[in-house]
């Protein structure tokens, strides 16, 4: 029950955060979250109990594995806090990487970021991206941003061509601009006929409004490590785990960057910084902290079980026992994003994207990040609190010897 409690309620921290600065799609995406995580609650504790009760009342039995996972890690020791160290050099060599990318290759940011005007074209003959691109240059005093979207006849241009001017008449002035220019790739037509036939989809996000965001986005992820934090202080009445828990979702938006700044212009699909970015970043956050939890409330039930043993190796035996339960539990999470990814669509290819290497990231980070680093922060410490019989037991005995 308490695994279940805190894992959930964790997730639902960060989705009600993210509600809360969310503007758009993203905070839609929120409320989704909540209603899911909800949910998900009433039929993990009542429904599939209620189900189970009901099936073992008619006499039946039940298997709780299958012929090819009945033995999966049952026997694995692996020495994860001896070997975390590794686990950190492996972290910090991505994160470097990450860092090298983003100053030699910078973000591509979205339109919801950097403020501007995005147009998804689709052509009829193929193209490329820097013949739209050198059509565009000159009329819009610049070169846009040209990413391919989706096949290889349709783009995503994003200009910051007069976005400071606000009169009226200036977005179909640009737009107008831009479709007459691209017309020429389909059989000379008039910019009017392009924008009929060709032109999927258009946005405009002001300066101020991406200023907004941006600023909604840091807090959000700031406040969802902090908020946390915090509840894993008040749940494991020990800091070492609120801090670890921090650092771990930390560590996991830090490598979901770090791969955006290493990937533009490899993937065959556009990956940017935009509101959706951030709404799979605080999924991520929620996603890996539900793993640590599970993780960290199966170190307190075996610390208690065991208060005589070395308490780094109740921990290591702890992350081994879950071992099963970590890698089933992501493997199908990964197989549903994967799904979202391959048909979901070009609007959330980047988003599901971002979930995909967040859910390996998460996965990878509970066991090698947030668990060494609580064995690291004890340093002697002990880690292991009474439960509510101990506490209960205390009192009544001293209730006992006030009476003699």
């Amino acid at each position: 029950m308490s695994a279940i409690i805190d894992s959930n309620l964790t997730t639902l921290i960060t989705a009600v955060i993210l509600a809360i600065y969310g503007l758009g799609p993203v905070l839609g995406f929120a409320t989704i979250l909540i209603i899911g995580i909800i949910t998900s609650m009433f039929t993990a504790i009542l429904l599939s109990r209620m189900v189970i009760e009901w099936w073992l009342d008619r006499g039946n039995d039940i298997s709780y594995s299958s012929s090819w996972s009945e033995g999966a890690f049952k026997n694995v020791n692996f020495d994860f806090v001896g070997n975390r160290r590794i686990g950190y050099f492996i972290a910090i060599a991505i994160m470097a990487l990450g860092l090298i990318g983003y100053f030699t290759n910078g973000f591509r940011y979205g339109v919801d970021f950097s403020g501007g005007r995005s147009y998804v074209v689709r052509f009829d003959e193929a193209t490329t991206a820097n013949e739209v691109r050198e059509a565009l240059a000159v009329s819009l005093e610049g070169a846009p941003v040209v990413t391919t979207y989706g096949t290889g006849n349709q783009f995503k241009i994003t200009t910051k061509y007069k976005i400071e001017d606000e009169s009226a008449a200036t977005d179909s002035l640009v737009a107008n601009k831009v479709y007459s220019d691209l017309a020429k790739f389909a059989g000379g037509k008039s910019g009017q006929d392009f924008a009929k036939s060709h032109v999927i989809s258009s946005q405009k996000v002001g300066p101020t409004v991406a200023d907004d965001i941006a600023r909604s986005a840091i807090w959000a992820t700031v406040l969802g490590s902090i908020g946390i934090g915090l509840y894993i202080l008040l749940r494991f009445r020990k800091w070492q785990f609120s801090v670890a828990a921090a650092a771990s979702v930390f560590h996991d938006a830090l490598m979901v960057l770090a791969f955006f700044a290493l990937l533009p212009g490899i993937l065959p699909f556009p990956i940017e910084i935009d509101q959706h970015f951030i709404a799979a970043v605080l999924t991520v956050m929620g996603y890996s902290i539900n793993d640590t939890v599970v993780i960290f409330d199966r170190i307190r039930e075996y610390l208690r079980e065991n208060p005589d043993k070395d308490q780094a190796t109740v921990i290591n035996y702890a992350i081994n026992s879950t071992l099963s339960r970590t890698v089933i539990t992501s493997g199908i999470t990964f197989l549903t994003v994967l799904v979202l990814f391959i048909f979901g669509g070009e609007v959330l290819r980047g988003f599901s994207f971002a979930l995909l290497i967040g859910i390996l990231l998460g996965t990878y980070s509970s066991i090698f990040i947030a668990t060494p680093l609580v064995v690291d922060l004890a340093k002697g410490d002990t880690l292991r609190t009474p439960d509510l019989k101990e506490v209960i037991g205390a009192g009544d005995t001293e209730v006992a010897t006030s009476k003699a």
